[in-house]
């Protein structure tokens, strides 16, 4: 069986960390899921890896040999896919935005007006990506540039900046107990039902369930959902709460919801996402389009992000 540039990418990271537990920090993965990652690929080459001590782990032979290989192989890979996007953009005139919720504020008109000023022969499309993707089109290639909640994956080699910054909010089906408070704190939601992005988007789906305020008390989570409008539907059918961000409270402000503020909670941060090493014009341009929209619509003052 042929083995994936994933797994690669994770022998690696045991290889250099030398301990299981903080190379799945990195990739941003549990220990389990490294671990069976690391016995599948052992088991695929026939020998052990490494040598599993308490106090971490160390090569074998047969991995030192892998360490090398494993390094030129994603090297070569990271290069051809380079390579593959300059070519296919050298003949494209569409630029692809990664979208996984409405951009408000004006920003997204304004910040497409200016890039089309420098590039006037490149079209913007916009592509709608569900909330199982943190990357948002980025991390397989369906997107050039993408607006991106942080915090991102570690290991996706993207670069961002950050454009708006937004308080958490808490969403409340309209009948819950919780609305008849003006501002709702951390404790008040701990056995409070959520609910929550897909497991695929890693860290984020963390931040969106308050898991960074909760002590280490994990969430309740009632019901996964994949997009906004799924959001608003188990909101209206008192499935659970949801934290949402103060600009898309106000894009998505609908009667099946309403929102109160949540103290103790940090806020959220919006960016303009691209690949690294990406230098191509198209991509720096739109980014500094969105950047001076941005800085432009927050002078105004506050609104939907």
């Amino acid at each position: 069986m042929d083995v994936h540039v994933r797994d690669l990418r994770s022998f690696l990271a045991v290889a250099d960390e030398l301990h299981f537990t903080r190379a799945a920090q990195r990739l941003f993965l549990s220990q389990p899921a490294l671990s069976r990652q690391i016995r599948a690929l052992e088991r695929t080459l026939r020998t052990p890896l490494f040598v599993r001590g308490p106090g971490g782990v160390a090569l074998t032979a047969a991995g030192r040999l892998l360490q090398d290989h494993a390094r030129r192989v994603v090297a070569a890979w990271d290069e051809a896919q380079a390579a593959v996007a300059e070519a296919v953009a050298a003949r494209s005139t569409v630029l692809v935005v990664g979208l996984s919720i409405s951009v408000g504020r004006g920003l997204l008109p304004a910040a497409t007006r200016a890039f089309q000023e420098r590039h006037p022969g490149v079209r913007v499309e916009l592509r709608q990506v569900g909330f199982g993707d943190a990357t948002v089109g980025l991390a397989d290639g369906d997107a050039d540039v993408a607006f991106c909640w942080l915090p991102l994956p570690g290991d996706a080699g993207l670069r961002h900046r950050v454009l708006f910054t937004e308080p958490r909010l808490v969403a409340l089906p309209v009948d819950h107990r919780l609305t008849a408070r003006a501002e709702v704190t951390v404790e008040d939601l701990v056995d409070e039902p959520f609910l929550a992005i897909p497991e695929s988007a890693g860290p984020l789906r963390s931040f969106w369930l308050g898991e960074d305020a909760r002590g280490g008390r994990p969430a309740r989570v009632a019901s996964v959902v994949h997009g906004p409008e799924e959001v608003v539907e188990a909101l209206g059918r008192g499935l659970g709460v949801a934290l949402i961000s103060g600009g898309n409270a106000e894009i998505y402000r609908r009667p099946e919801f309403v929102v109160r503020p949540v103290r103790g909670l940090a806020p959220a941060h919006l960016a303009v996402v691209w690949r690294e090493g990406d230098s191509r014009a198209p991509v720096q341009d739109f980014v500094l389009s969105c950047t001076a929209a941005a800085a432009a619509a927050s002078a105004v003052g506050p609104g939907a992000a």
